[in-house]
């Protein structure tokens, strides 16, 4: 049983590398089309995100391996993931519908408020705002097939909110969700990949 739980928190970073890949693609072939502010936005955004994901995937290690039971590492999981995807979601969306010469444009970052209805509501618009901005993108560059990869690792997201809502002292409930996510954050690794392919860098948005 305790190799399971190992496994099974190591199978938990295969979803954080693949967003990790996913950011820093869209980071780079994003920069020259952002102001300063929204860039530093996006990016902060991402690595919050990324940063939450990387600290689950170590306490489920760390508790799997019987090593501590560092329960802060989970319990930051959610608010700061949730205000990583806003300001992510929020810049993306200034990209594609504001003019970026503005050198004040999001220079200040979402405040950080208590409680889980604003963090769900952070998370489900932030989600929203940057899949929206991908698909206008891949609009732009003439890729349908890729609104449908950005739709379903949308839809894949959403998904891992309603699990979040199961029993995860069960392991079923805990391999699904691993399956999901995996599955998710590889679309939207293949989707970055392939608006970078595609010639991203080049993309004029005006």
């Amino acid at each position: 049983m305790k190799e399971l739980s190992v496994i099974m928190a190591l199978v938990d970073f295969i979803p954080v590398a693949f967003f990790a890949v996913a950011a820093i693609v869209l980071q780079r072939n994003l920069y020259n089309k952002m102001s300063k502010g929204a860039f530093a936005l996006f990016s902060m955004g991402t690595l919050d995100i990324v940063f939450a994901g990387f600290a689950k995937a170590l306490y489920k290690l760390l508790y799997g391996a019987s090593i501590c039971d560092f329960q802060a590492l989970s319990d930051m999981f959610f608010p700061v993931q949730s205000i990583g995807f806003l300001m992510a979601g929020v810049a993306a969306v200034a990209m594609i519908h504001y003019n970026q010469s503005s050198k004040t444009l999001f220079s200040v970052a979402p405040p950080l408020f208590s409680g889980t209805l604003i963090f769900v509501s952070f998370m489900c618009l932030g989600l929203g705002l940057l899949y929206y901005a991908l698909c206008v993108i891949a609009i732009k560059m003439k890729k349908p097939m890729l609104i449908l990869v950005f739709v379903l690792s949308f839809f894949m997201s959403l998904c891992m909110g309603y699990l979040s809502t199961k029993d995860f002292s069960l392991a079923i409930y805990n391999w699904i969700a691993q399956g999901v996510n995996i599955v998710g954050q590889g679309l939207l690794l293949w989707g970055a990949l392939s608006l970078r392919k595609a010639g991203l860098w080049n993309l004029k948005l005006k």
